[in-house]
This record gives C-alpha cells, structure tokens and sequence, in this order.
C-alpha cells in the first residue's frame, strides 16, 4: 500500500478535532493533494460498475457535533457495495446482541480475498468475520423480518437512520450484480451445506445482493461513520441508531478487516477502522471525532479506492486521528508512592 504520505506531518491523536477553520482546509488539501492520482482501475466484474467515471473524487468529514467539512464530488451518488456489511452488521448485533452474533459469524481476518470459499472449508463452514462476503451473507440471513420483503425494509430503514436520510435502491446495479452472482450463491450453498443459513440460500444472497446496491454518497458515508464515531448517535438527526456497545464491536470488527485482505497495512497506515466498497466508496470511523467518507472508483488490486486511501491517510496524519499515534511528555515532577 503506497500512500505517499512520508512528508505529511503526522499529529498525534488528541482528545479533539482542531477547529473548524483547520478542519476545513485539511480536508480541501486532501482532496486537491490527491484529485489528479490516476493510478488503479475501475470495477468491471460487475458490468455496470466498469461505467463509473474514473475522474470522479469527493472527500467528506462529518465531526459528531455535526459540522461538515466537503470537497470535490461528495453529493455523487453510488452504490454502497461492501461497505454495507458494516452496517447490517451493527444492525443485526442491535437486535440479537454481542453473544449470539460472535458464535455465528466470527470476528477473524480471513487473510484472504473477500470472496474466498476456501475460508469456508479451511474453517469447518464457520464465516471468520463479517466483512468478508460468506459473514456478511450469514449477517444478512440473520436480519429480522418473517419473510425477506421485511427483512428488506429493515435493511433500508436502518441503513437510512445512519445516513440521515432515506437511501433508495439502484435498479440497474442490483440486476447487474444479480446476474452475475454465481459465486454468491454457491458461497451461500456452501454455508447452508454446514448449518450456517437459517433461511432460504438463494432469497438471502438476493437480499444481500440488493443491500450492496443501495445508492450513497461520499456526504452520506461521512454521516453513518459520524454515527459510529459518537455512540450511535447520528449527529445530524439526533437519532440513537445503535447502542455505543454495538458501535464498539462493529469498529473493532472493521479495524481487524475492514478492507479485505488488506486491513493489517490499512491499520498500520492509517490506524483506523475502516470499510471499503468495490463501487469506490470508503467510510472511516476516528471513535468520539468524526466520520470520513470518500468516493473514487479507481481501485487497487484488493478492490480498495486508491484516491481514497490516500486522501484518508492525509486526514489521518494531519488531524492527529490515528489512535495508535502519541507523543512523549515530561515525567511529573511528583514521585509516585510506594
């Protein structure tokens, strides 16, 4: 992962953003520093998707008080793809809680690409984590509702809540993927073969197949990783979507696998949960600060947006975000007692 950040100067984390005005001119840098990078290829794998401008970059940071820092594309709307694992995920934890989740999905990185069926079988048929598409097919099967119509207006109404407005489906990229999504529904078999799916194999990979095509943007990704950052509370609307436990186990699953088989180099770059999407979206959650949201659709090999690294990596470095990063202070003058 090169994200040519060396010469940035890196802020250690804080108990705060520095002010608005800071804020502001950081995220601007950020988004001209990286709007010419032309390196990566857009998705094509789903057809629709190859269709995306490669030009297109927004960069969005919404702080939990709800003050908005955006520049460049960030009203672009584009389908949500992979980083709607994250938020099904913590949906699901909300309703069946810390336990019963863990047993069933599991929290391990795969190490391996996030369509892995090998994962599967190396692992008696028990899905690693929910980042990976296996987890978050299981995810998906275990969102509430007596029959998938309203199993998916949990999943829309939910993810709305996070956004801060009502998210809509985009057609054309749900029947693109539907019709391509062999390997889905054979991972989807392959976890109903162990005992995995309580629910039909081929309705559940609909369901998923159709939460992935969710329209957002780089604004709306902001807000939702806004909510996880301040304990569920999306900052916008003051709606309380999630407990703050479900937000800490939902950004300590990001933070192991976020961005696939990529997630160690992210942590030790960036030093923050995160959740990439195949579309060129990314979220990223600095706990009690701000969500940050990107979108370009030019990926690196892994599928993750490499404009979109970068220019979180610059926040990262320049906001004093990275919750690994400190300084060395004076020793107290007072001499402990034994």
């Amino acid at each position: 992962m090169d994200l040519e950040v060396d010469d940035i100067e890196q802020r250690a984390s804080a108990g705060a953003l520095p002010s608005w005005d800071d804020v502001e001119s950081l995220v601007q840098a950020a988004y001209e520093r990286n709007r010419t990078v032309d390196d990566g290829e857009v998705a094509d794998y789903i057809p629709i998707l190859g269709e995306a401008d490669p030009a297109l970059f927004g960069v969005a940071v919404v702080e939990v008080d709800g003050r908005v820092h955006d520049a460049g594309d960030v009203d672009r709307r584009f389908s949500i793809q992979s980083i709607s694992k994250a938020f099904v995920y913590a949906l699901v934890c909300e309703e069946l809680g810390h336990r019963p989740v863990l047993e069933r999905i599991g929290v391990n990185n795969t190490g391996l690409p996030f369509n892995s069926v090998m994962a599967i079988e190396l692992n008696d048929g028990h899905p690693l984590n929910p980042m990976v598409n296996a987890g978050a097919i299981a995810t998906t099967a275990l969102v509430p509702g007596d029959d998938a119509d309203a199993q998916w207006a949990f999943i829309v109404e939910g993810l709305s809540r996070f956004a801060g407005r009502t998210l809509e489906l985009d057609d054309v990229v749900y029947r693109s993927e539907a019709a391509t999504n062999q390997r889905n529904r054979a991972i989807a078999g392959l976890l109903e073969s162990y005992g995995r799916l309580d629910r039909d194999p081929l309705e559940t990979v609909d369901l998923y197949t159709k939460q992935c095509a969710l329209l957002v943007s780089a604004h709306d990704l902001a807000v939702m990783g806004a909510t996880l950052a301040d304990g569920g509370l999306n900052p916008v609307t003051g709606v309380q979507v999630v407990s703050p436990e479900v937000c800490r186990d939902t950004l300590a699953v990001l933070a192991a696998s976020g961005l696939y088989e990529r997630s160690g180099e992210w942590l030790f770059e960036i030093g923050l949960p995160g959740k990439s999407g195949v579309a060129g979206g990314i979220v990223t959650v600095s706990p009690g600060k701000a969500g940050i949201g990107t979108y370009s659709p030019r990926l690196d090999s892994a599928g993750n947006s490499v404009r979109g690294q970068r220019a979180t990596a610059h926040l990262a470095r320049s906001l004093g975000l990275n919750i690994f990063a400190s300084t060395t202070h004076e020793p107290s003058t007072e001499r402990s007692r034994p």
